[in-house]
């Protein structure tokens, strides 16, 4: 629909065309009938289970009986920034994301550079890195508990081939315990960030590098000048995503040594479980829980802030 114009003396008038003359309220119908799915699903495993766990962070809520039970107030949160073991399950927390975070940022980064200079083949190592992030938890702690086992295992073969005569066993030696689920975990996750990494190189147009190369610059320079800067914002995603994915570690933690030897690998999620499906206290266990997303929204905060400074910086 044109622009319609009507002129008065000194004023010239120019009516915009109207969305709504355009677009009838009637054919947005379908696409609520697609989004509705997605809405209600969103709703009700998501949305809901968040105000659930706030409700019930302040009630004596258990599993043996109904209803919320009786009111706690801030009873629960008390209990649990009281309790020693909140506090060491928040720092193995803390240390297992340390472990993972700063190897799964930088070993990606590192094979997406050397995977995008090749020429042929490339499908390759977009499979071969990636296959491992689809296979299910279990049977990664299964193939990995193998690994590790201090008799049989390929730890124990190396170790031998080492000179080392009794390997000290991964999964049961509490100082190696969680060095040895990140390692699980880096070698499971890796490929999701190898694939955004990827992405990001690909998105970068070679005459940069071209230009570069024919200024003299070495490899080591056009990464330096060219593919850190053009991936910072990519960086800054898969940092945050990688920092929240292990704040929530609990699969491999609980499938490969159940927060053993003891206590010494047991983390926040390991503690929620066990507050709340083997001590029947659902009310402590979300207090627990609410506690970890403040963690969560801290960090997420903190990359909003980091973000917006370069936005400023790049202005």
């Amino acid at each position: 629909m044109s622009a319609v114009a009507t002129q008065r003396p000194g004023i010239a008038k120019v009516r915009q065309p109207s969305l709504d003359a355009d677009v009838r309220r009637g054919d947005a119908g379908p696409a609520w009938l697609f989004i509705a799915p997605f809405g209600i699903f969103f709703l009700l495993f998501l949305v809901w289970p968040v105000i659930y766990m706030v409700i019930t962070s302040f009630f004596n809520t258990s599993i043996v009986q109904k209803g919320f039970g009786s009111f706690a107030g801030f009873g629960n949160y008390a209990e649990m920034l009281g309790q020693p073991l909140f506090w060491q399950s928040l720092w193995h927390t803390i240390y297992f994301t340390v472990l993972t975070t700063i190897p799964l940022v930088i070993l990606a980064f590192v094979l997406a550079i050397l995977a995008n200079r090749v020429q042929r083949a490339q499908w390759f190592f977009r499979l071969a890195f990636f296959v491992p992030f689809v296979l299910p938890s279990a049977a990664i702690a299964l193939i990995w508990s193998f690994i590790y086992s201090p008799t049989t295992g390929l730890w124990s073969s190396l170790a031998a081939a080492a000179g080392v005569a009794k390997p000290s066993p991964v999964l049961g030696t509490p100082t190696l315990v969680l060095i040895g689920i990140a390692i699980t975990t880096i070698w499971w996750t890796i490929g999701f960030n190898f694939v955004l990494y990827l992405a990001g190189l690909q998105d970068i147009p070679r005459e940069l590098y071209e230009a570069a190369a024919v200024d003299g610059a070495s490899q080591w320079q056009q990464i330096r000048s060219i593919s850190i800067p053009l991936l910072s914002r990519t960086t800054t995603l898969v940092v945050l995503l990688q920092i929240i994915a292990s704040l929530k570690i609990f699969d491999q933690v609980y499938l490969m040594s159940s927060g053993g030897p003891g206590t010494s690998s047991q983390v926040l999620l390991g503690l929620v479980a066990d507050t709340a499906f083997t001590n029947y206290r659902i009310g402590a266990g979300s207090a627990a829980s609410v506690l970890l997303l403040i963690v969560i929204l801290i960090v997420t905060g903190g990359r909003q802030i980091f973000e917006r400074a370069q936005k400023r910086k790049e202005a």
